[in-house]
């Protein structure tokens, strides 16, 4: 008698938290975002670290090898894209590709952004010396140069320290590419970043 009334009290436990858990999972949306700039388990850190802000973050889960980033977040305070990707970008990162699933079953994906149109006979090449020191400082250097919205392409190389980067010379020029990297804490030839900006980099990134 006493060993039934065990096996039905140890199911009931099983089936309230079983159901406890399925209401938990039906409350929260799912977050999947593809990171780029993840170089080793400090990066991963300081990610998890920087959405720690939202507060009632769960399930948080990241693949250092795809660059996969998930976790679960309260469906009765629902984050945005922009919200998600505005964090990572704040965590040093590059956001690729974001997508949220909702409990109501809708999904919320990234926008894609419109490509930097130059005509032949503006565009331009040229290589800036950028201080940096690891992937995490590749990955916010080249991001930084792309939002300009007057850049192709860029490509920071750590061992030359040069970003070299094609532009369109009618809209900006290579001072204000530098100013732009330097917002951002990295020195340039010609423009240095403030201190403060320099002080809230990642201890990886510390270059002076």
């Amino acid at each position: 008698m006493k060993y039934a009334f065990f096996v039905l009290a140890f199911l009931s436990f099983v089936f309230v938290n079983d159901a406890s858990a399925q209401k938990g999972s039906k409350d929260r949306d799912n977050y999947e975002i593809k990171v780029d700039g993840l170089g080793c388990p400090f990066c991963a850190y300081g990610l998890e670290k920087k959405f720690k802000d939202f507060k009632g973050i769960k399930n948080v889960k990241i693949d250092m090898e795809t660059g996969k980033f998930t976790f679960t977040y309260p469906a009765s305070t629902p984050l945005t894209v922009a919200q998600v990707e505005g964090k990572v970008e704040e965590a040093g990162y590059t956001p690729v590709r974001t997508k949220i699933t909702r409990t109501d079953g809708t999904v919320d994906t990234s926008k894609e952004k419109e490509a930097v149109v130059i005509s032949e006979e503006n565009l331009k090449t040229v290589t800036i010396n950028v201080s940096g020191n690891c992937g995490m400082c590749k990955s916010r250097i080249e991001r930084t140069a792309l939002a300009t919205g007057a850049i192709t392409s860029a490509e920071w190389d750590s061992d030359s320290q040069g970003l070299t980067v094609d532009y369109d010379a009618s809209k900006m020029t290579v001072r204000d590419i530098e100013a732009a990297i330097a917002k951002v804490g990295h020195d340039t030839e010609n423009v240095k970043a403030d201190d403060d900006t320099y002080k809230s980099l990642p201890p990886c990134c510390k270059y002076r």
